[in-house]
């Protein structure tokens, strides 16, 4: 198929349209804006709906209301955007319901700046709205895998009925690279999706002698009932951890003293420190995590050769996903951090003097 340059956030709008997503509500915040411009032109086209809403409180309660009618939904944002979704995204997840958000993450905290960060991963990854629910959450590294994730986070999204989140950040929505597409999903394939929601979702169904609407809601004033909902929706969890842990695994092998982890962009950067530590003739590795939550604890276990004196965890933040590491690590080695703030990124050359002390 033919590959077409186009910007990471382009690149996941157009999937997203292939994907099957008709409903997509928004507000504009930068460094995330090309997206809504994007879908705001393709949506009419495909018989879609584009909307740009008064304010990102209501773009989320718009797609709390898009999902219970078992269509596939999007909405996306930038840091603080995202920050005000948290009460209506805690309504989705309460009510069981499939959605997609991307996050294209930029400095903070508070207004912070507009260059690209990974400091949202305590939000995303620990539930950033109240009560007790999880996030399905997906870390792109390159475009290509930033618009591949589109069509994924909406399978997740119904195979679960849950809430799921594309923690993306400022670099990869403005670089451009080359993207293959998947097809455009047909009318009859969208219509074929529905139907697998007709149990649940709040247009009229078929039960008995009788239709009616199903009832989608959130709220529960009945302890024990809500206990049980609870409980009920963390067996799902469970089940999610058991099946959807994804990484990658790069230039991992027993010789490696030095085992680096590190998510989304900043891993391309690691990449390419190792690389240069490979002419050197010095073994390191990488685990990267493809999908945060469920975190890939058994696989950065698995990474921990006999001869590793040092697991590194790079990210562009204050070192969020280190206590993730640290429980994956369990002790068989030291964890060191170091990372960048406030949209500095980290060069290759830093990197590679960082793991050059190591040895």
């Amino acid at each position: 198929m033919e590959k077409i340059l186009m910007k990471g956030n382009e690149a996941v709008a157009e999937a997203a349209m292939r994907a099957g997503c008709r409903l997509y509500f928004a507000y504009p915040i930068t460094p995330q804006s090309e997206l809504i411009e994007y879908m705001a032109k393709v949506m009419p086209k495909v018989g879609g709906t584009f909307l740009q809403a008064e304010s990102e409180v209501a773009a989320i309660n718009m797609v709390y209301g898009a999902a219970g009618s078992g269509k596939r939904v999007m909405t996306s944002s930038s840091s603080p955007g995202i920050s005000l979704k948290q009460e209506g995204i805690s309504y989705i997840a309460g009510a069981e319901l499939p959605a997609v958000i991307v996050n294209v993450q930029r400095g903070g905290p508070g207004l912070g700046d507009i260059q690209p960060s990974q400091a949202d991963y305590f939000q995303a990854t620990k539930g950033g709205g109240h009560g007790d629910y999880r996030l399905i959450v997906l870390a792109p590294s390159s475009v290509q895998e930033f618009a591949d994730m589109a069509s994924e986070a909406f399978d997740l999204a119904d195979k679960y009925r849950n809430p799921v989140l594309i923690l993306a950040d400022g670099m990869l929505g403005q670089m451009m690279e080359p993207v293959e597409f998947k097809p455009i999903m047909t009318q009859e394939e969208i219509d074929e999706l529905g139907k697998q929601h007709t149990s649940w979702c709040i247009c009229p169904n078929a039960d008995g002698d009788a239709k009616h609407h199903h009832e989608i809601n959130s709220l529960e004033l009945d302890p024990s009932v809500l206990e049980k909902h609870v409980l009920q929706m963390y067996e799902k969890y469970a089940v999610i951890e058991k099946n959807e842990q994804r990484s990658e695994i790069f230039n991992v092998s027993d010789d490696n003293e030095v085992l680096c982890v590190a998510f989304g962009t900043a891993s391309r950067i690691v990449k390419s420190a190792i690389n240069e530590l490979k002419k050197e003739g010095k073994s390191v590795g990488l685990v990267r995590p493809i999908r945060v939550w469920p975190y890939p604890y058994a696989a950065v276990a698995a990474a921990i050769g006999p001869k590793v004196k040092q697991v590194y965890v790079f990210e562009l933040n204050t070192g969020q996903m280190l206590d993730d590491v640290k429980i994956a690590v369990c002790g068989k080695a030291p964890v060191n951090f170091w990372g960048k703030v406030g949209g500095i990124v980290f060069t290759p050359a830093e990197i590679q003097a960082k793991l050059e002390a190591c040895f």
